[in-house]
């Protein structure tokens, strides 16, 4: 193993602290993605603010999805440089960027679609007025755009559209209150509370 290592370029030892760190790291999040999932407390949406929201209301550029991309995109990287000489060395950090990048938008989807199974059956939408919710989607600033929240409510994790009256962006892990519902949206205000306080006060 240690002669593996040494055996390494300077390149490949850098795909491979990066990988290490980045699957452990994933592991973790998939862990606590899944005790969300069957009923736990944690939660599980400290994204990034960066939002790139699809067609599919999906964002691509969270801390789940970046973390993918180190992960399989630097494994994917030292197999190419293992597998290549010293002067197309190059063609690994495509390789790792291709990868990475396939892996960023699976991960955004899958999140998208356990979302949705767990948001399934009849919700009473008026019930969620003066509920705490996660901002998972940056939410635009006075009414100029939709961002997205989650929260658990009637025994669903749920995923809705948020809209804030409020002139100032709400970034995503902030903690809101929901004051409102038009048409299957929420109307969303800025608290004083963050994701990790909201979480200490379930406990």
């Amino acid at each position: 193993m240690v002669e593996w290592y040494n055996a390494l370029s300077i390149l490949g030892k850098v795909y491979l602290w990066i990988a290490a760190v980045a699957t452990a790291l994933l592991i973790i999040q998939i862990i606590m993605l899944l005790f969300s999932s069957f009923g736990g407390d944690l939660d599980v949406d400290g994204d990034g603010d960066i939002d790139v929201d699809t067609d599919s209301g999906v964002s691509i550029f969270t801390l789940k999805s970046i973390t993918a991309f180190f992960a399989v995109g630097c494994w994917a990287g030292l197999l190419t440089c293992s597998l290549v000489s010293d002067n197309l060395q190059w063609i690994s950090i495509l390789v790792a960027v291709a990868a990475g990048g396939v892996a960023m938008m699976s991960v955004a989807f899958i999140i998208r679609a356990m979302l949705k199974l767990q948001c399934n059956g009849a919700v009473d939408y008026d019930k969620l007025v003066g509920s705490k919710a996660t901002v998972y989607v940056s939410i635009p600033p006075a009414r100029s755009g939709r961002g997205k929240v989650t929260l658990t409510t009637q025994g669903k994790y749920m995923e809705v559209d948020a809209v804030t009256e409020d002139e100032a962006r709400i970034a995503c892990d902030q903690v809101v209150e929901i004051t409102s519902i038009e048409n299957e949206c929420t109307v969303v205000k800025r608290t004083s509370e963050t994701a990790e306080t909201a979480a200490a006060d379930k406990t």
